[in-house]
């Protein structure tokens, strides 16, 4: 007897695509079967020709509680993933107040999520001048690695690390196996932009600077035997490091992100800074230069870096604007719209979205439709067309560069460890081997 069978002639597997049907008792997918198989259950969904895809993990969300719940929330940002298909974030340990740089810190973090969370949750911790001493617990409390900044990261209680304070941070990280992330900038190739225009915000954060720091990071992974990811990798200009390192057996991962995909600089409004993030929206060349990155695994992963505000904060000038794309429920209409296009299939993204974000994160029995695996899934269907209005989104504030774009592709069911998530709040806190 089963609690719920999912059946559907396309169901995303790590091994393509294929009628099964997914049998879930528990909270956990239990087997799979032929797609007509008679089986004993509670329910019995039949999605027919349409995609059953894993659940979404989604390892770079700001959701900004406590200290600025204001620009978002736990509740708003959880239920605006699992409209979006996404059924696990990791929480970065920036823009809330305190920032998660020390066990006293996460315990706050856990008090203001308690309760409130629409899908699982995990969380990064951060690593900061001066608290070397504090990464070891954090590690020990379950956090799922350390996010650090090389250039300034926006907010004063998150400052950057100095290549010796990385190095030192990195040191500490390899003697217990964990995990740094890396917002890889160069401070010495940034500038201030010369005006408030995209083209000056664009000129102020060159390739090189992206460049230059990805070389740092790889050094210091050499050095140190750290295991490093860099984080929304935008310049094209860091592939070949990338990919230099790996053949050299350096444990580097690294991401990009749906706005790098899908947008250009060349589409960019004049004023609309809703599209403003650090490091920047790129021309279409280097557009297409990622998407090869990803398709050849020099990319591993795909994940939103939500990063919301109020809208007021999002003034008509790319100089003095917060910088930020809050994209957490369209990343999956919004990269299967490009990736359609370009000749890629939904087992592509599951790759892109769930799996390999799931592997580097560390988060067991997420990111694919295997037994054994929680019963995160989503029922997708990938022809609709997907108006998008901010206004009707759930994340806290109606800013997003996709407003007004119509997207490829619409979620329709997300079922968290077996139950539908559009209800009352049932996700977990994924802490330690959990």
């Amino acid at each position: 007897m089963f609690d719920l069978v999912v059946r559907s002639r396309r169901v995303v597997t790590p091994e393509g695509e294929r009628p099964a049907a997914v049998a879930v008792r528990d909270g956990r997918i239990a087997a799979l079967h032929p797609y007509e198989a008679p089986l004993e259950t509670a329910e019995d969904v039949d999605l027919r020709a349409l995609p059953l895809l894993p659940g979404l993990v989604d390892t770079h969300v700001h959701v900004n509680e406590p200290g600025r719940a204001h620009w978002e929330g736990f509740a708003s940002a959880t239920r605006a993933a699992a409209a979006g298909g996404v059924t696990t974030i990791v929480d970065m340990p920036l823009n809330s107040v305190p920032p998660t740089v020390t066990p006293d810190a996460l315990d706050a973090k856990l008090r203001a999520a308690e309760g409130r969370c629409h899908v699982d949750t995990a969380f990064w911790g951060g690593a900061v001048p001066g608290n070397v001493e504090h990464l070891r617990p954090l590690h020990e409390r379950g956090v799922r690695g350390f996010k650090c900044f090389l250039s300034p990261s926006g907010v004063e209680e998150f400052p950057p690390l100095r290549p010796d304070e990385a190095r030192r941070a990195m040191t500490e990280i390899a003697g217990f196996g964990g995990l740094l992330v890396v917002h890889a900038e160069d401070p010495a190739l940034l500038a201030e932009p010369a005006g408030p225009t995209y083209r000056e915000f664009l000129e102020s954060r060159p390739g090189a600077a992206e460049r230059s720091a990805v070389e740092l990071v790889i050094r210091l992974a050499e050095e140190t035997g750290a295991r490093v990811h860099v984080l929304h990798v935008s310049s094209a200009a860091c592939l070949g490091p990338l990919e230099e390192a790996r053949a050299r057996g350096v444990p580097v991962t690294a991401e990009t992100c749906p706005h790098y995909l899908t947008l250009a600089a060349e589409q960019v409004p004049e004023g609309d800074t809703s599209y403003k993030c650090c490091p920047p929206i790129r021309d279409g060349a280097n557009r297409d230069r990622l998407w090869e990155g990803l398709a050849r695994g020099v990319l591993d992963c795909v994940v939103s870096d939500h990063s919301p505000s109020t809208a007021d904060l999002k003034v008509p000038d790319f100089a003095a604007a917060w910088g930020g794309v809050a994209s957490l429920q369209l990343g999956l209409p919004a990269v299967w719209t490009e990736a359609s296009r370009r000749g890629y299939g939904l087992t592509d993204v599951a790759r892109w979205m769930s799996a390999r974000p799931a592997a580097i994160a560390g988060i067991p029995r997420k990111g694919a439709v295997e037994p054994g695996n929680d019963a995160d899934l989503v029922a997708f269907d990938p022809d609709a067309a997907n108006p998008v209005d901010a206004r009707a989104l759930h994340h806290r504030n109606p800013v997003t560069p996709y407003h007004g774009r119509t997207l490829r592709g619409a979620v329709l069911t997300t079922w968290l460890r077996g139950r539908p998530a559009d209800g009352e709040p049932h996700g977990v806190f994924l802490l330690g081997d959990k």
